[in-house]
């Protein structure tokens, strides 16, 4: 098992939170670790954007415990109350990725009473603050996300695992139960890879040239995800439209089998052309052939309808949804080839994609 970025900077967070409390004396440098915990961001930019808001959390939460304590005690009623109203005002104020950590300030502060509560509030307040900046600068000088990386190689992933099923499902290999389990963890995937998405996206570059070839690098993820989903409807259509699908004569099961094998390569072929792992596909080749496979496909499809008896046609109307997915595919697909062209014969030296070895993603 490797260690992600991630972890790692959370177990530094934490050291530098209980060091700092430690080193400042305060009587409760767990609290700093929690902080710390909570406060600790995937990207450079969630840093920036979050650390103003911990701020506001935690003095909304400071605040509404001390106010609760001096006016109606430390029952674990009012307790109860006071979490109620910073939900609520978190809420209020669109600030919801603070909650967690406003709540330990409130429940931390609110715990118990001595003769100086004030003191006790403040010390509880300074302590989980520690835990906050120690994130902060955690997160702004260590381990830089490569987050390029990371959501290339999880397209490759996850599409590699899809091309995988539709070239089974296509040959009627696969069994009902168990491609269903396997739909369910492409969602997973999938909702990931748009995660990382956005994470990349919210990465930011200070010079101009590196901003525009970012744009570009944006672009041509956004069209790798549209497509990696196209190959996504396909499998899911494969798998509902089995027992319409495995009724079609066997020569448009084998059409359709062909074109999704051709595409399926083709678009595993032009993801390693994007880092420059691929040769130089033939285009024209590959594009009178493909063309070729789904001009006969939509003929095969339409001559089938237009032969069978008006019951059959209605079992297979219900494989044209497939037809279409698969279009939308070929379509997708194309166009993502054509981005990365243009990408690598624009400005080329500023334009050189340059992606680390797969790390934990």
């Amino acid at each position: 098992m490797k260690l992600g970025a991630r972890i790692l900077k959370t177990g530094i967070a934490v050291t530098l939170a209980l060091f700092l409390a430690k080193l400042l004396e305060m009587p409760s440098p767990s609290l700093s670790g929690i902080a710390a915990v909570f406060a600790i961001q995937p990207s450079i930019y969630r840093t920036y954007q979050s650390i103003l808001e911990q701020v506001q959390g935690n003095v909304i939460g400071a605040a509404i415990a001390i106010l609760s304590v001096i006016t109606l005690g430390t029952d674990p009623f009012v307790i109860g109350i006071a979490v109620i109203i910073v939900i609520a005002i978190h809420l209020r104020l669109k600030i919801e990725g603070t909650i967690a950590l406003s709540l330990v300030t409130v429940i931390a502060i609110m715990e118990s009473v001595d003769g100086h509560f004030i003191t006790f509030a403040l010390d509880r307040f300074i302590a989980i603050m520690i835990g906050v900046l120690s994130s902060f600068l955690v997160n702004l000088l260590f381990i830089p996300p490569k987050y390029e990386t990371k959501l290339y190689y999880k397209v490759v992933e996850t599409t590699e695992g899809i091309v995988k099923w539709i070239r089974v499902s296509s040959r009627n290999a696969t069994d009902h139960a168990t491609l269903k389990e396997e739909i369910e963890k492409f969602k997973d995937k999938l909702e990931r890879m748009e995660n990382l998405y956005h994470f990349y996206k919210e990465e930011r570059t200070y010079s101009k040239k590196k901003q525009f070839v970012k744009a570009r690098k944006l672009v041509l993820f956004r069209q790798m995800i549209a497509s990696t989903h196209l190959a996504f409807e396909i499998l899911k259509k494969l798998h509902k439209l089995e027992h319409s699908y495995s009724d079609l004569p066997k020569s448009v099961q084998q059409m359709t089998k062909e074109i999704l094998d051709s595409l399926t390569t083709y678009h595993e072929q032009i993801l390693q052309k994007y880092i420059s792992k691929a040769g130089a596909i033939p285009a024209e080749a590959i594009t009178k052939d493909i063309i070729h496979e789904k001009e006969q496909i939509i003929e095969a499809y339409m001559e089938v309808i237009k032969s069978e008896t008006e019951a059959n046609k209605q079992d297979w109307i219900h494989t044209l949804p497939l037809l279409t997915t698969i279009i939308e595919y070929y379509e997708a697909i194309f166009h993502l080839d054509h981005l990365i062209n243009s990408f690598q014969s624009y400005h080329t030296e500023e334009n050189k994609v340059k992606i680390s070895e797969k790390e934990e993603i």
